[in-house]
């Protein structure tokens, strides 16, 4: 068991991340914007605002702290520090509208937020109809220059905070176990609601652990230095980059922008990196950078990708700029979220790799039962990574748990003669933009919503940027105009889930019950 390859007083998250910070002290943690934290400067903040979090405003252990914040190094002090108060971590997209931060509050009940300055508008258009009361802001050069700590009548400033907890009473750490929920990561429903997958200590702890034991002796100590461009409140880089490598000691590399290629190479060019998390349209994207190319690759020997399917295209042009092969894992937010890997150094390209250790996959077929070897079945997975269930929703965790405890993907795999796992479909109609999962019933419910549409279907097609691109397929009352639809939609939906085609059609496929068929608009 994972538990076995554990020092004797690690038995939480925050037992994990106070024996890294007593381990490692005056190395560097995190690097953003030029500025570097060493992991004493992590676990002073950290443990000043965990105590503010208890003592000024009133957290107790267990209520829900929503963190919405870039990749900045003010995302890891919050979240460390949530999880030392034995607060419960709700990760937030930076850029949803009001709606969508509106039901992840409300369902998530969270009591308190951590937030860029900058997305004031949009929490204070939503606030009134949530449970939270607690409010600290920060601005993105707040640790930087001191003097840009945002001022505002009603909430507090990182640095206030921080300033405030340590001159609270002495600190002291709540007792949380294994089986404590410590995150809710939210996933998309094919009902158009999102639902949060709760996470337990044991989860994401395990789920460090068993990704380290496939990393192996290659990955070491204090000396590695991570690229991190994913956005941590992604469980990828949440578990990967926020827990696991930061076992390890070693710097990471925050880029609170990938969409801005030049600020992210010139964030590079300071540090010999050996280690880059990424995902297939950020691997093509910066390969075709002129700038990228002139980069210093000799120490990279380690690049990951999750998140979505892996491209031989991203690979081959990812090999010949850096040297570096990309070693490609599997995982989804109810698992926290690694599931298979492939051995770096021995990756078989074109599969997501082997389980964990620790980690069960069967491939089930339509009745849940295990399919014959060579067969295509949903793939299906017990070990200690998978979720308690989603919040709130015992009917939603039933749907997806078969009767003798695995919890089915979704994901339609194949298994190879020597156990490496292949994907070769998806079962629901989720469609992936750049790594994020994107759902069509909440694209129509948005679409129907508009005046002159009817009817209509979204579905998803290839594309060479974002490995697919969002289309809508709508019927209409009235003539509409294209660009109008588009801007409607970016007012209630996140920029990579709006539709980036919209065809107007004088009849949507049905079958005969008249259920919307997607396949035929994919065909």
């Amino acid at each position: 068991m994972y538990t076995d390859l554990l020092p004797a007083d690690v038995r939480s998250l925050p037992d994990y991340i106070e024996h890294v910070f007593s381990t490692y002290t005056d190395a560097p943690a995190y690097c953003a914007l030029g500025q570097t934290f060493t992991f004493t400067d992590l676990e002073t903040r950290s443990r000043a605002l965990a105590n503010w979090f208890q003592h000024e405003a009133g957290l107790r252990p267990g209520d829900r702290i929503a963190i919405q914040l870039p990749n900045l190094l003010q995302n890891p002090v919050a979240v460390y520090a949530a999880l030392r108060a034995g607060l419960v971590v709700v990760n937030t997209n930076p850029l949803y509208t009001p709606r969508e931060m509106q039901h992840q509050f409300s369902d998530s009940g969270a009591k308190a937020i951590v937030i860029l300055s900058d997305l004031l508008p949009n929490l204070e258009k939503v606030i009134e109809n949530t449970t939270i009361d607690t409010v600290v802001i920060t601005s993105a050069t707040e640790f930087l220059q001191p003097d840009s700590a945002p001022q505002h009548p009603s909430y507090i400033s990182l640095t206030g905070a921080i300033k405030q907890g340590k001159s609270c009473a002495e600190f002291a750490r709540p007792e949380v176990t294994l089986d404590t929920l410590c995150m809710l990561q939210y996933t998309g429903g094919t009902t158009g609601l999102s639902k949060g997958a709760a996470l337990s200590h044991a989860n994401v702890l395990s789920n460090s652990v068993q990704t380290l034991d496939r990393l192996g002796d290659s990955f070491r100590s204090g000396e590695e230095i991570v690229v991190c461009p994913l956005p941590l409140y992604h469980i990828y880089a949440f578990t990967v980059c926020m827990m696991t490598f930061f076992a390890k000691g070693c710097l990471t590399v925050l880029i609170p922008n990938p969409r801005d290629p030049d600020a992210f190479i010139n964030a590079l060019k300071p540090h010999k990196f050996t280690t880059f998390a990424g995902i297939n349209t950020l691997f093509v994207g910066l390969s075709q950078h002129p700038e990228f190319k002139k980069l210093d690759f000799s120490a990279l020997k380690l690049t990951l990708s999750g998140g979505t399917a892996l491209t031989s295209a991203a690979v081959d042009i990812w090999q010949q700029t850096t040297g570096c092969s990309i070693t490609e894992g599997y995982g989804l937010s109810e698992t926290a979220p690694v599931v298979t890997f492939n051995q770096p150094g021995h990756e078989q390209i074109g599969t997501i790799g082997f389980p964990l250790m620790s980690t069960e996959v069967k491939l089930l077929d339509k009745n849940d039962q295990p399919v014959a070897d060579g067969d295509e079945g949903q793939i299906a997975v017990k070990g200690p990574q998978v979720m308690l269930g989603y919040w709130q929703r015992d009917d939603a965790t039933a749907e997806v748990m078969t009767s003798d405890g695995y919890f089915k993907t979704g994901d339609i795999g194949i298994r190879l003669p020597d156990g490496a796992i292949k994907i070769v479909d998806r079962l629901k109609d989720m469609i992936i933009v750049s790594g994020f999962n994107v759902y069509p019933n909440e694209i129509e419910n948005v679409l129907t919503s508009h005046p002159d549409i009817v009817e209509a279907a979204v579905v998803g097609a290839p594309d060479e940027k974002s490995g697919e691109r969002v289309c809508a397929y709508v019927t209409v009352a009235n003539p509409i105009d294209k660009d109008q639809v588009r801007a409607f939609c970016k007012e209630q939906l996140t920029g990579y889930k709006v539709p980036k085609e919209v065809h107007v059609i004088d009849e949507l496929p049905k079958s005969t019950v008249g259920k919307i068929l997607r396949r035929e608009l994919r065909q």
